[in-house]
């Protein structure tokens, strides 16, 4: 949600035009053992978890705790083929793509409570048994509504960058509204010689933002030729849910489970934004990051005041956390595991 590129999704969001795509059915079963990219082999799953909707599981192996990975708003399962193969040898890693995105299929939903029966469906197909859940960005609200309708399910929480008002909200605290009126210097676009394969594209955006995404997530996330050469992001029928998140913040949330809340405070800025020549841009970035930082610095004392459950972190980085602060991350995830035991 606090980099440029997630702000301008967010409010792209609340007039987002519904494009509905039926991905091809795939019969629930298992593939074999897949490379992925930069990253240790994974197996990869299709759990049906509604009629005509399958959704892509990642398996990254590993043994002890099983812990599951839920992906930030227009990523995949994938955006954690560097992070999760690092934790695959003391838990059992998952990853779950939400309807709608990736390999994943798509059906619309009536209310957000349908996205934590998808969760819960992936953990009875899986036989996935007291998990840790670990959401990313928007991915907190959906972590929430597990606990809600399935409780006893979950061991514990992790919110990475994920613990903001659509997750956690009260009187005492800002809103989503807050965050929605920021506005900032709008970020650049890669050019034709940046688009020539998924490396340029993957080496532009490290760049550009500071951090390296995996190429792998790239491949799901962007058209591209018969050649193999990307075109443009692809725009996921899984984009109209998140209005019905949003429409629907974490209000009154009991959160009574073990949690460690990572918040990006103070977020760090972005390479272009650092390296721009036009001052306008800079001081725009300034103008940005001051306001996002205090609306950030108080919803994390709120959590931590209100929930006795939560060990709030704060830690300069970015909202993509896990991968601008990986190491950090890591350690505190294995801390915070080990201490639930």
């Amino acid at each position: 949600m606090t980099t440029r590129k997630k702000e301008t999704m967010w409010k792209a969001l609340t007039n987002i035009k519904v494009i509905l795509v039926i991905l091809v059915p795939l019969v629930g079963a298992c593939s074999g053992p897949k490379a992925g990219s930069e990253a240790s082999p994974y197996s990869v799953h299709f759990v049906t978890v509604e009629k005509d909707v399958k959704l892509e599981v990642i398996d990254w192996g590993g043994s002890g705790k099983s812990l599951v990975l839920l992906a930030g708003g227009g990523n995949t399962a994938h955006i954690f083929d560097h992070f999760a193969p690092m934790l695959a040898n003391e838990f059992h890693v998952y990853g779950i793509t939400r309807r709608g995105f990736g390999a994943s299929q798509f059906v619309s939903i009536e209310n957000a409570d349908r996205l934590a029966k998808d969760i819960i469906a992936v953990l009875d197909s899986m036989a996935i048994v007291d998990p840790v859940l670990a959401a990313h960005s928007i991915g907190g609200a959906e972590m929430n509504l597990v606990t809600r309708i399935s409780p006893g399910r979950i061991s514990a929480l992790i919110y990475l960058e994920a613990g903001y008002p659509y997750a956690f909200s009260n009187e005492k605290g800002p809103t989503m509204q807050d965050f929605f009126n920021l506005s900032g210097p709008q970020p650049p676009s890669p050019q034709e010689n940046d688009l020539t394969n998924f490396e340029t594209l993957q080496n532009w955006d490290a760049e550009t933002y500071g951090f390296r995404r995996p190429l792998s997530e790239f491949r799901q996330t962007w058209d591209s030729t018969a050649q193999g050469q990307p075109t443009r992001p692809r725009n996921f029928p899984g984009f109209v849910i998140f209005p019905t998140l949003l429409s629907n913040p974490g209000s009154n949330v009991v959160i009574s489970l073990p949690s460690l809340v990572i918040f990006a405070v103070p977020h760090s800025r972005e390479a272009w934004m650092t390296a721009s020549a036009d001052s306008n841009i800079r001081n725009q970035a300034e103008l940005y990051f001051s306001k996002i930082d205090d609306l950030t610095k108080k919803q994390a004392d709120v959590f931590e005041a209100t929930v006795p459950s939560a060990q709030v972190i704060r830690m300069q980085g970015m909202h993509y956390i896990f991968l601008s602060n990986e190491t950090e991350v890591l350690n505190e995830i294995r801390r915070f595991i080990a201490d639930i035991k």
